[in-house]
């Protein structure tokens, strides 16, 4: 199936943000937005929005978030409330910008969380939910890994390897996702009162060796929304399981908006 890829920039409040899309020739079917994780970006995807596109005859859209990747810098300070902020104010934005009228999230990491809050957020126009290592609350061991991390990046090599996909917004980049999380402020956040309020179908996917977070995330969206919902646990998979396990997400996915008969 031949794929036509484009990119291009969309206003939102404080910039622009930097938007790719993989349309197929012969596209059906709401498109599917993708909601990348803390240090993500369209690039860091790789290779799996074009397969998600192929193996669904959908149409993928990447963004990457204001201060990451191509879009415009950031200069304040990341809040406790920057998920809230994505799902209420620039995922709504760039929707509107690009007209999509009903579509798909799938979130990966901290953009699960992102889509859930978008899905029960009231005049949405989700059609469904695709998390993929999403964080339900704040865990320990997703603490432990965050600090060891910020530690990682105190080296140079791997701090000029992050810069490689945000440049100079990297330390920007880097300090929204430590020091966010790491703050006494974020210790009590979760997705409980968010996600009574979703009635679209979700898939919950997670690694069993997710290093960021354990089986108790998923569980704990698939038993909360009022959707119908699905969990799915990958065998010997850590944290990103689109890349470490792609045949596997493409066919989840897949039959999860078959059987969901999602239009």
């Amino acid at each position: 199936m031949a794929l036509k890829i484009s990119d291009f920039l969309v206003k939102v409040p404080g910039g622009s943000i930097f938007v790719r899309k993989w349309n197929p020739d012969s596209a059906e079917g709401h498109p599917i937005v993708l909601l990348h994780d803390s240090l993500g970006s369209v690039e860091l995807w790789r290779d799996f929005p074009a397969a998600l596109a192929t193996e669904t005859s959908r149409p993928v859209i990447a963004y990457d978030r204001l201060g990451f990747g191509k879009s415009s810098r950031r200069t304040d300070r990341a809040t406790t409330g920057f998920i809230d902020e994505e799902a209420q104010i620039y995922l709504p934005a760039v929707v509107n910008a690009i007209g999509l009228g009903h579509y798909v999230l799938f979130g990966h990491s901290v953009g699960g969380g992102m889509a859930l809050v978008s899905a029960s957020t009231p005049g949405n126009r989700c059609v469904a939910v695709i998390t993929e290592s999403a964080q339900a609350f704040v865990e320990e061991r997703t603490l432990s890994e965050i600090q060891a991390a910020k530690q990682g990046f105190e080296n140079e090599a791997q701090f000029s390897r992050l810069s490689k996909w945000h440049c100079e917004r990297a330390k920007w980049v880097l300090e929204a996702w430590t020091e966010v999380w790491l703050s006494p402020e974020f210790r009590d956040w979760s997705l409980d009162p968010y996600l009574s309020k979703i009635h679209c179908p979700v898939l919950a996917i997670h690694g069993d060796s997710d290093e960021f977070g354990s089986c108790e995330f998923p569980r704990r969206i698939t038993q909360g929304v009022r959707g119908p919902a699905r969990m799915e646990l990958i065998v010997a998979c850590g944290h990103v399981p689109h890349l470490d396990k792609k045949g596997d997400v493409l066919w989840l996915v897949h039959e999860f908006l078959r059987a969901n008969r999602v239009p």
